[in-house]
């Protein structure tokens, strides 16, 4: 996987590499939301409350040269895209004014997030007036786009408060609440998340897998691009990145059980402990062993996804026309 995602940034440095030469090439800097698409979640079907920022460079218009074409745009076109996009779910966070048990997976209690690095190379196909005259002039132009990509992400989690220690794990009790103490005590204090999203969940095997950081994804979407001078553009676009992987977020099957656990972590009872908490931080999950009394944790005949709303402005670093003889 490493290999590949090499030879893909060579290719998009070349294509990049490439457009400097031509008359006409085009960087865009977009920035929107992104919605988790994946085995964790409150919601019915769009995880509202899933959305985390992105941002993506792109270079354009590596196949046209207007000196040879005699055109200034060219409908198909070849595109390479840098992205960074923050993914992530909490199923025990409210929502409006549910919380506690009044939420679907609030006792499954997972949560994760994570930063997808990617660089994608896609074929877009655009629908202009007329080819001769820049977008500036056209105004509006609607596109469609699909390509491959390879990204990295590395899933984590606040599992607890400071260090990673089970004396400063979070409790989750019924009311909604996140305390200091078991609810079987009766005693608790309130706490907050500390924000810090210390645990690598991959490191202890919570579905007693091994995956790989890497994935090739395969992104889509729609878009509308404004000229408003001859340098300048502004646009709209929602994407959508299908990744044949199902461990964005670190969830895809089932628990990993009691015995799997003392395997991963043999003779080590700390990390053993901390393992079955990760795993299953409410306890209410899985019952540590292969039986009707563990739930599913995760649903492997779907891959993991998200979605990208953004606005761009791009810019033509030369744009002068002149026909072919």
């Amino acid at each position: 996987m490493k290999k590949s995602s090499y030879l893909i940034l060579i290719f998009l440095f070349a294509c990049a590499s490439g457009s400097l030469g031509q008359n006409n090439y085009n960087i865009g800097l977009s920035i929107g939301g992104s919605n988790y698409f994946g085995d964790l979640g409150n919601e019915d079907f769009l995880q509202y409350t899933s959305t985390r920022p992105g941002a993506t460079i792109t270079f354009r218009n590596f196949l046209n040269n207007p000196y040879k074409s005699g055109k200034m745009v060219r409908s198909v076109d070849v595109e390479a895209r840098l992205s960074w996009h923050r993914i992530g779910y909490d199923e025990t966070e409210p929502i409006g004014n549910n919380s506690g048990f009044e939420l679907r997976n609030y006792g499954r209690g997972l949560s994760f997030r994570t930063d997808v690095y990617g660089i994608s190379s896609n074929i877009t196909y655009s629908f202009y007036q007329n080819k001769v005259e820049p977008i500036h002039k056209q105004r509006a132009v609607f596109y469609v786009f699909t390509g491959i990509g390879i990204y990295h992400s590395n899933p984590k989690a606040d599992l607890f408060n400071g260090a990673i220690d089970l004396d400063n794990r979070y409790y989750y009790w019924s009311d909604g609440t996140i305390r200091d103490a078991d609810e079987k005590s009766g005693n608790g204090n309130v706490v907050e998340k500390d924000g810090e999203f210390e645990t690598t969940l991959a490191d202890w095997k919570t579905e007693n897998v091994n995956y790989s950081n890497y994935s090739v994804a395969i992104p889509y979407g729609i878009g509308l691009r404004w000229g408003i001078s001859k340098r300048v553009t502004l646009g709209a676009e929602f994407s959508y990145n299908y990744f044949f992987n199902d461990y964005l977020d670190d969830v895809s099957d089932s628990y990993a059980l009691n015995t799997e656990i003392q395997n991963n972590f043999d003779g080590d009872p700390v990390k053993q402990q901390l393992a079955s908490y990760i795993t299953d931080p409410t306890g209410l999950g899985s019952s540590g062993v292969d039986n009707v009394a563990t739930s599913p944790r995760g649903n492997p005949d779907y891959n993991d996804a998200y979605s990208f709303f953004s606005f761009e402005v791009s810019y033509n670093f030369k744009h002068f026309f002149k026909k072919a003889d």
